[in-house]
């Protein structure tokens, strides 16, 4: 064996198979489609939810609820975990948090709840703190500081006008 024989027969990509190229080729004719019927004609394609024409799944369960697309997205951190990742004195914010992985996504405002103990005291700044978070914090003798958030979208500047005259 030589060097430039190590990756014989070893291909990266494998190539597609060219369809109506003769007989020869093993996919003439047809072109491996078949005779006649919907899904030998040229330009057929199904979409996920086509079920033979019948109604959809989708279209069939009833439907309950709405979601509200704009609204805010508020991320959550619990006085526990605050508890367990960060030692006493330190400082708490959005990106100390998202540091240590406990609010790693996407939020437009960051509310700290009170679920757990705390006995360290931590600076911890969020947009919201939930009562018992905020009591918590406190009696263990830290801060809790309220960082300003997105302002929420007047939608009719004219009646938000006439109500503060």
């Amino acid at each position: 064996m030589k060097i430039h024989d190590v990756h014989e027969g070893i291909t990266k990509f494998k190539r597609k198979k060219r369809l109506g190229r003769g007989t020869g080729s093993g996919v003439g004719k047809t072109s491996a489609r078949g005779h006649k019927g919907q899904y030998s004609r040229a330009g057929h394609s199904t979409t996920l939810n086509f079920q033979g024409g019948a109604m959809q799944m989708f279209r069939r369960i009833p439907k309950r609820g709405f979601f509200n697309k704009w609204a805010p997205i508020v991320g959550s951190v619990n006085v526990s975990d605050l508890e367990a990742n960060f030692e006493a004195g330190e400082e708490v914010n959005p990106e100390s948090l998202r540091a240590k992985n406990l609010a790693k996504y996407r939020y437009d405002t960051l509310k700290i709840l009170g679920d757990g103990e705390l006995n360290k005291a931590l600076k911890v700044s969020a947009h919201q703190f939930s009562k018992s978070a905020k009591e918590k914090i406190e009696k263990a003798g830290g801060q809790a500081i309220e960082l300003p958030g997105k302002k929420p979208v007047v939608k009719n500047k004219m009646k938000s006008a006439v109500k503060a005259k």
